[in-house]
């Protein structure tokens, strides 16, 4: 028998149910592109779930190199499948050279950057400041009584003889910068490797054991003794020593090199405001301090603190290194990187 009290049950509950449908149907899934590994778990489980919280989104990154994202992004260029992407500086002006990144929206976040974060035009913005300098094997170091590098030279030195491991210049930018370095060094630019082709292999590359296509690698070669010595961030020394690796950061005294992870809204986008107020929040001091507290995600805004001493510490170091850090010419490079790439893998790698 329907009662009334069962039927305004019914009705009621068939309200509720179209309500939640109908809030179901609203809720918006945002794909972000970025590095795999401390990135990925970084965002994931300690940035984006306020933001998808407080906007009824669903966050999902889409993992790979700097180099992967790039290519996703622009074999969907005339219909983006992604709505932000993280690169690495050099691979971003590229990007934004490809007309894949839309300008972004002036915002009291965006104001809060540093100006050396802010890419031209605001088409992009670093959301993670680092560097690539020199790493190095602390236990083996220790054992054998060496002195902390100095010099990216060091990399050059007989007795780091098949201990050198180096990232693929033509896969890495951890790889490219320290060639770029090591040309400088050597006198040549950006503008002219010419230094840098003719003298590696007789150099450097006299030491060198295993040449990687990233530095998914370096953690499992210092455990087994083989690597010594590598290029690498001091974010990565830091994510690689919290898992107990015994590896310390060195600044070359001729300067590491600027790496800035930079995020941009692809152009084009299904999302466009969304995707917007995403970017603006990951620039907030608020999202930067999680990414420092959770990953050594290295603020680009100025207001984000560290929570620990420990914390406090290490960007007070980065910051002193960063004095002497070198800014490459990435117009000059991406000119020519697809033919320093084939050099490289002939010559090089060979």
């Amino acid at each position: 028998m329907i009662t009334r009290r069962n039927l305004l049950a019914g009705t009621v509950a068939t309200v509720a149910l179209a309500a939640a449908g109908s809030a179901f149907a609203q809720s918006k899934t945002l794909y972000v592109g970025m590095n795999g590994g401390n990135f990925e778990r970084t965002f994931t489980q300690g940035v984006f779930p306020a933001f998808e919280k407080a906007n009824d989104v669903k966050i999902v990154v889409v993992p790979g190199t700097s180099a992967d994202i790039l290519a996703k992004a622009t074999a969907a260029k005339d219909k983006p499948q992604m709505h932000v992407m993280f690169l690495d500086d050099g691979v971003m002006v590229r990007a934004v050279g490809a007309g894949l990144c839309q300008k972004l929206k002036d915002s009291p976040e965006l104001g809060q950057v540093d100006k050396g974060a802010r890419m031209k035009d605001d088409m992009a913005v670093g959301i993670d400041m680092g560097m690539t300098g020199l790493a190095y094997n602390k236990k083996m170091f220790d054992e054998k009584g060496w002195a902390a590098p100095t010099s990216w030279m060091d990399l050059a030195d007989p007795k780091f003889k098949d201990k050198v491991v180096f990232q693929s210049a033509s896969a890495s930018s951890f790889g490219l910068h320290a060639f770029l370095m090591f040309n400088r060094i050597q006198g040549g630019t950006e503008a002219n490797v010419e230094p840098g082709f003719t003298k590696f292999r007789d150099t450097i590359g006299k030491n060198v054991l295993e040449f990687i296509p990233n530095s998914a690698k370096i953690s499992e070669m210092v455990q087994t003794g083989d690597a010594a010595i590598f290029p690498l961030t001091p974010t990565g020394v830091s994510t690689l020593k919290e898992k107990g690796i015994p590896v310390e950061y060195a600044q070359p005294k001729e300067g590491s090199v600027v790496l800035m992870v930079a995020q941009c809204v692809i152009a084009n986008n299904s999302e466009p405001e969304l995707a917007q107020k995403l970017a603006a929040y990951l620039l907030s001091a608020e999202a930067q301090e999680k990414a420092l507290a959770t990953g050594n995600i290295v603020p680009s805004n100025p207001g984000a603190k560290a929570t620990t001493p420990e914390a406090s510490q290490k960007l007070e170091t980065f910051h002193t290194n960063m004095k002497t850090a070198v800014v490459l010419d990435w117009d000059a490079i991406n000119a020519k990187r697809p033919e320093w790439n084939s050099r490289w893998n002939k010559m090089i790698e060979r």
